[in-house]
């Protein structure tokens, strides 16, 4: 068959289910404005502690963050975070456990890419409602903090690489997650410990540069640094020439890495299916 008829093909069968995504978004568009202002809430409550932070230590710099540099890292931490979040573990698991997956299941279609495609959809009304409003208040923010225009295209495309392949990670990650509900069959206390540690590993809380240099260089290798630290690195222009290509590497390496093993968790859960539900 021809390429582009096979993509054709593809397209066809998954796009209505991006549609259902965005239909779900805008049916539950409360939750989403409510969860929306909750992480502005955070942003400022962050913001004040760390303010306190550098007011208390006397520095104007601590390990190359200043307090203007910590404001937008928060931020831009907090829309990076929110647009690539993946609910690809507990949608896998709530299926398992009401017994939803055996319909699924039986479908002509990708496992992984019903779930992909619906999430796609959400996540498309998100981008277009929220991204520009809050760069473009970064963008003045440090405007007036520099005292001139500070915004780079160059980095700035290269954030929106590797946010993509930073939900692309966070999506797989969290499926090979949602698999543990064919053994374990309810996983609502796992998914909190999980996003809990996430929030930390992955530099949403505390950026990675601030940590002890052993305790980086580890995180900064590991998956968990692609979700959130890597992207946000890159738009503030924190990261030289060879460091951006060195870790849009190592993220593209861990998309492929979890794509595979959850293609290998699948077959071998498929093989211990018992919902409660069904």
């Amino acid at each position: 068959m021809h390429p582009f008829k096979s993509i054709k093909k593809y397209l066809n069968t998954y796009l209505p289910f991006m549609r259902s995504g965005i239909q779900t978004a805008m049916i539950y568009r409360t939750n989403f404005i409510a969860f929306f202002f909750g992480s502005i809430v955070y942003c400022l409550v962050m913001y004040y502690i760390w303010f306190a932070v550098y007011s208390s230590s006397g520095e104007g710099m601590i390990n190359g963050f200043t307090m203007t540099d910590m404001t937008v890292f928060l931020f831009i931490t907090a829309l990076t975070n929110f647009l690539t979040d993946s609910d690809g573990s507990y949608d896998v698991g709530e299926e398992v456990k009401d017994g939803n997956i055996a319909m699924r299941l039986i479908k002509p279609v990708g496992f992984h890419s019903t779930f992909l495609f619906t999430e796609i959809g959400w996540k498309l009304l998100i981008f277009s409602m929220i991204f520009a409003p809050v760069v473009i208040g970064v963008e003045i923010y440090k405007f007036h903090a520099y005292g001139g225009f500070a915004f780079d295209i160059t980095s700035f495309l290269l954030y929106l690489l590797s946010m993509v392949m930073s939900y692309l990670f966070s999506f797989y990650m969290n499926v090979c997650f949602g698999f543990m509900a064919f053994f374990l069959k309810n996983l609502w206390g796992f998914n909190i410990i999980k996003s809990g540690i996430l929030r930390f590993v992955s530099g949403a809380v505390v950026p990675l540069a601030l940590m002890p240099d052993g305790l980086r260089k580890v995180l900064e290798w590991m998956p968990f640094s692609s979700l959130c630290y890597t992207p946000v690195m890159i738009y503030m222009g924190k990261y030289s020439g060879g460091e951006i290509a060195l870790h849009l590497a190592i993220q593209f390496g861990w998309v492929i890495g979890f794509y595979l093993i959850s293609k290998f968790i699948l077959s071998t859960a498929l093989r211990h299916v018992s919902v409660q539900g069904g």
